[in-house]
């Protein structure tokens, strides 16, 4: 944008009217930080002779809403009430064109806007559990619930001091306790709502002294806070109530509430519930419509949809939508068509912004609720935070149009639209087969070239160092994954020829003994050093004190195999008393003449898959086809589809299943067009250890040419929903 083309606030000055508010004085003190930080220029209010004055007023419309308009000499922002003046502010801030030592707005700038939904939060949970927020201290979390008021978010949520974490962090720079109180004492002052989290931790609630207990409990933690608008109390994760003592639980609990908030609201969710328990609640909910529950939530580990949810409940009660926006895999929303080297890699709680993605998860669940507040273990998702507060002021924004105002405001107006679309390749990257996404090395070119553009302040920025972690990340681990899959191929064509394990042995070594790219994999490093200094991002157990490898530690499986070479050695030890071991090994995939194979973990190698997600479970020790699986959830079936079949041959079907619930039963039945489902095996528990197991499949199953495969656990249950798990299925025509 040229000079002529924008109105040059470099000078301006801040009028406002002098009974603004507490709250409106907050926001125009924001106002005047923000830019400073950016620009290096602090606006003075109702300074004297000012080229152009940034007016603060107040006007009327709907609620949190907001007019901008300017002419040559007035930026004017008119909130309807105190929020609007905030959420104006915010957006005024998101538009302005800031560098060092100049400040512009795009000429006639004008906009009038309300929120579409009226609740727009993200869960802020200090505890040991979160890969950052364990970390902060006051000031940073002040800095980042400014970076959510901005972007239009009016809710936080908070996690007291016991939950199902560990008591204490080696991060905390506070107790628990004292931060609560501190958080919630922030928050009232810019007027944002403060909901607590708050899971029914004990073992009975039918027991009237753990009711007492509790009571006392949970009414420490209301008395010492200064403001609450809403507890949010879920069925499960964690939690084990039957739904007659959680809603007798709560109702008192609601009482003890409003002894010292007396306008705050009560929510529950039926989270983990089995069919039982979510019957029962609904039945609750329906037949009693307790007078003290203020509204559902609709979280993951839902026996049902949203829609169901909204159908079953009677219209008093909204409905909350708590989208998990933090994980990649075995969560609500998994990553679409995960490549196994990102879930091995990367895994479940990596820097991970998808915004297309965010924005269609949005746009599918948020029309039957009041808005959100998301399920965050940290600032791994922060873009995904900042995609779901914009739309859910406005959810016919665009995407791209987000993501420059994201770094517009975030990394600098110089950046806005090579970091915009810097976020949009990262999502690409993780979409498809890796091996043959070439867009991953040309994301990276980009972000090495804003790399060297950078200037101090954006290197030292940790959106911009997170982001960078990523792109060293990716194009470090296809490298990898390249060379090592070309490595496994080498050694299994000395092996066919050879029959010589040594040998085969010694070019998979090359992976340890010569490795690929040092000089991405020690960057790698450096940032993650880096953002463990500017933002407390733990990244490591051992380094960064994380408290598990699943919690963001992306950095400990940085160099995780990515092909076969640790199972393999182990097979060619078994191969020297065992020649015959050899043709295993290299006839693994191989179903036989007229036969088929589906690796169910690849989504590259599951041709006959027709539903069912990808999961991880890393094991060394076994092959890496195990490692990842397809699951389906609670009662839905995991279904494979074949044609073309021979129809006078008979089929057997090999099949492992891997996974992580291994205590859980597993069924299959086979059917087809037209044809009487035949239960091939009943439920039982897999094989411990896993191993490849066969049956076989009726020759009426497959007459037709056809055959269809169904996986089922036992119905009913409740928890996460997983363990109807499947690594392996061979179709082997006899």
């Amino acid at each position: 944008m040229t000079p002529a083309a924008a109105l040059d606030l470099t000078k301006a000055a801040v009028v406002s009217p002098p009974e603004l508010s507490p709250r409106e004085a907050k926001a125009v003190t924001l106002l005047i930080e923000e830019v400073e930080k950016r620009s290096g220029i602090r606006w003075e209010p109702a300074s004297a002779g000012a080229p152009v004055a940034i007016e603060i007023t107040r006007t009327a419309g709907a609620a949190e809403g907001y007019s901008i308009h300017t002419t040559a000499h007035t930026v004017t922002i008119a909130g309807n009430d105190a929020r609007g003046v905030l959420f104006g502010i915010g957006r005024l801030l998101r538009e302005l064109r800031i560098a060092r030592g100049s400040i512009r707005l795009p000429d006639g700038f004008a906009e009038t806007s309300a929120p579409r939904y009226p609740l727009r939060g993200h869960q802020l949970g200090y505890r040991p559990k979160s890969n950052t927020y364990d970390a902060w201290s006051v000031p940073v979390f002040e800095q980042y619930i400014r970076d959510l008021a901005v972007f239009g978010s009016n809710a936080v949520e908070l996690i007291p001091p016991r939950s199902d974490d560990a008591a204490d962090s080696p991060h905390f720079p506070l107790p628990p306790m004292r931060m609560m109180i501190e958080l919630s004492r922030l928050l009232d002052a810019y007027g944002l709502d403060v909901w607590i989290w708050y899971p029914a931790m004990d073992a009975d609630y039918g027991d009237p002294a753990t009711v007492e207990s509790a009571l006392r409990e949970w009414g420490e933690v209301f008395r010492q806070l200064p403001r609450i608008d809403a507890v949010f109390v879920p069925g499960g994760d964690p939690g084990h109530t039957a739904p007659r003592h959680l809603m007798a639980l709560l109702a008192k609990e609601t009482e003890v509430l409003h002894r010292y908030h007396p306008r705050a609201q009560m929510w529950v969710s039926p989270q983990s519930f089995n069919q039982a328990w979510l019957d029962e609640f609904l039945a609750i909910v329906r037949n009693q419509q307790p007078a003290w529950l203020t509204g559902v939530v609709f979280g993951p580990q839902t026996r049902m949809s949203l829609a169901e949810l909204r159908a079953a409940v009677p219209p008093r009660y909204p409905i909350r939508n708590y989208p998990d926006i933090t994980h990649n895999i075995q969560c609500q929303f998994p990553v679409a068509d995960w490549d196994p080297a990102w879930a091995l890699t990367e895994g479940r709680e990596s820097i991970n912004p998808r915004p297309v993605e965010e924005a269609g998860i949005f746009r599918l669940f948020q029309p039957h609720t009041i808005g959100f507040i998301s399920y965050s273990e940290g600032s791994n998702d922060d873009v995904n935070k900042f995609v779901w507060s914009a739309l859910g002021w406005n959810p016919d924004r665009d995407v791209t149009e987000i993501l420059r105002q994201y770094s517009r405001y975030f990394i600098g107006d110089a950046f806005s639209e090579s970091f915009a679309e810097g976020l949009l390749a990262l999502e690409r990257n993780w979409h498809g087969p890796l091996a043959a996404n070439s867009g991953v090395d040309a994301t990276f070119a980009e972000f090495q070239a804003m790399e060297r553009a950078a200037p101090p302040p954006v290197l030292r920025n940790w959106r911009f160092q997170q982001a960078l972690y990523r792109a060293y990340y990716d194009a470090y681990t296809r490298k990898r994954l390249l060379y090592e899959t070309m490595l496994e191929d080498e050694a299994m064509r000395k092996l066919r020829e050879t029959r010589d394990t040594g040998a085969a042995a010694a070019i998979l070594d090359r992976a340890v003994q010569q490795p690929v790219a040092p000089e991405w994999r020690a960057r790698v490093f450096e940032l993650a050093e880096a953002l463990f200094q500017s933002i407390g991002m733990q990244l490591s157990v051992p380094r960064y004190k994380a408290i598990g490898v699943d919690r963001g530690a992306s950095l400990d499986t940085l160099d995780v195999p990515l092909n076969n070479r640790l199972w393999l050695e182990r097979r060619f030890a078994d191969a020297r008393n065992d020649p015959a071991e050899i043709d295993r090994i290299l006839n693994w995939t191989d179903p036989g003449p007229g036969g088929f194979y589906d690796d169910l973990g690849d989504p590259a190698r599951q041709p006959h898959l027709v539903r069912g997600s990808v999961s991880l479970e890393y094991r060394p020790q076994w092959p890496r086809s195990w490692w990842t699986y397809a699951e389906s959830f609670y009662d839905e079936p995991l279904q494979m589809r074949y044609t073309g079949l021979d129809r006078a041959a008979e089929y057997r079907v090999r099949v492992v299943y891997a996974g992580d619930s291994s205590g859980r039963k597993i069924r299959l039945v086979a059917g087809g067009t037209g044809l009487q489902p035949v239960e091939i095996h009943p439920l039982l528990l897999k094989p411990q250890p896993v191993r490849p197991i066969e049956f076989d499949i009726p020759r009426a199953a497959t007459a037709q040419g056809e055959l269809e495969l169904s996986w089922y656990r036992e119905a009913g249950l409740g928890g996460n929903g997983r363990g109807c798990q499947v690594a392996e299925v061979w179709l082997i025509k006899q």
